[in-house]
């Protein structure tokens, strides 16, 4: 895979969110220096107040991606190799309400290091801003998405043309709705995890599902009936639009639910690809929606937190069976006992 270079390398986050871009606007485009560790908070606290993208530059995913033997670099800048501590998590915000959301976003931050009770280094916290054109963010934005195997299952962004191969199973995603697209290793441990434990005529439930990606992988694999919840209407349109985009809308049904509140669903095969502290929030409710001997595969985990996840799922009534991890992320496949 060849690699322009560049001043900054960046991971677009796959926190299955919605992201929307108007051609022609101007945009205000925030930065917080952090560290890797402090990185997914700040993150998810930028995730809160925008819906235009969240990108993060860290040194950690360049060293990750060196050792990865799938990946050729034939040059890279080395400005980009150059070991460094500074992470930076960008989001990008209308200009008329920048300085409300920034204001927002930064105390939220300062509540999720308090929170921290200082066991998690934020670094600096320092933040910048800048105006950027829509139109060039986009074309940064798509320059960065590229069809991507998780074994049967090729996600392929809707502007890419790729030609189906034996076996595969081609889930398309639309390119101004893009979050929860296979890129982070959080999706990719659930993709396959997912080829592994489905079953065919399984009943599934993805909880907190942003595009409809592990839903739509579920559909293709041989799931019966998927039902997918999100508690951001933007997700709800953009996993509904999805599933037509990919013909599957006759085995999804999409809502507009946080799960806790909605007891009907029963399934075979629930999926939560969120942060540890949510996942602990929803265990005993996950327990209510699954069917006897049913299995739950979880993801977003950062590896400090896995304890504190398998115990809130033990404690009704599940067991870990598995264990998955790539990088600082973990995912957990857990059995009703």
């Amino acid at each position: 895979m060849a690699k322009k270079p560049c001043a900054e390398f960046f991971f677009f986050l796959d926190r299955k969110r919605s992201v929307r871009y108007n051609k022609g606007m101007k945009y205000i485009e925030l930065t917080v220096h952090t560290t890797s560790e402090g990185s997914e908070l700040v993150a998810d606290a930028m995730w809160e107040h925008s819906d235009f993208g969240v990108a993060v530059s860290d040194f950690a995913d360049v060293l990750a991606l060196q050792k990865d033997p799938a990946v050729y670099w034939d040059y890279m800048d080395e400005t980009v190799a150059r070991p460094r501590r500074d992470v930076l998590v960008k989001c990008f915000l209308e200009t008329e309400k920048a300085e409300e959301l920034s204001q927002k976003i930064m105390r939220e931050i300062g509540r999720r290091k308090q929170l921290s009770g200082g066991e998690i280094d934020f670094g600096t916290l320092e933040e910048t801003k800048r105006e950027i054109d829509g139109d060039d963010w986009i074309d940064i934005w798509k320059k960065h998405f590229r069809p991507i195997p998780l074994g049967r299952i090729v996600v392929v962004p809707e502007w890419i043309h790729y030609e189906k191969q034996a076996g595969e199973e081609i889930v398309r995603l639309d390119s101004n709705m893009a979050f929860g697209t296979g890129e982070h290793e959080t999706t990719r441990m659930c993709v396959e995890l997912l080829q592994e434990y489905l079953k065919a005529g399984d009943t599934v439930l993805d909880v907190g599902c942003g595009s409809g990606i592990l839903g739509l992988c579920a559909a293709k694999l041989g799931a019966k009936r998927c039902f997918l919840t999100d508690i951001d209407p933007l997700a709800v349109e953009s996993a509904k639009h999805n599933a037509l985009k990919n013909g599957e809308a006759e085995k999804i049904e999409v809502v507009l639910s946080d799960l806790v509140s909605d007891n009907v669903i029963k399934a075979d095969l629930l999926l939560a690809n969120i942060t540890a502290e949510i996942l602990v929030r929803l265990a005993p409710a996950a327990a209510e929606h699954l069917n006897k001997g049913g299995t739950v595969i979880l993801s977003g985990i950062l590896e400090d937190r896995v304890q504190k996840v398998i115990a809130a799922f033990e404690s009704v009534g599940l067991s870990a069976i598995k264990k998955r991890q790539m990088g600082e992320w973990v995912a957990l496949v857990m059995r009703q006992r």
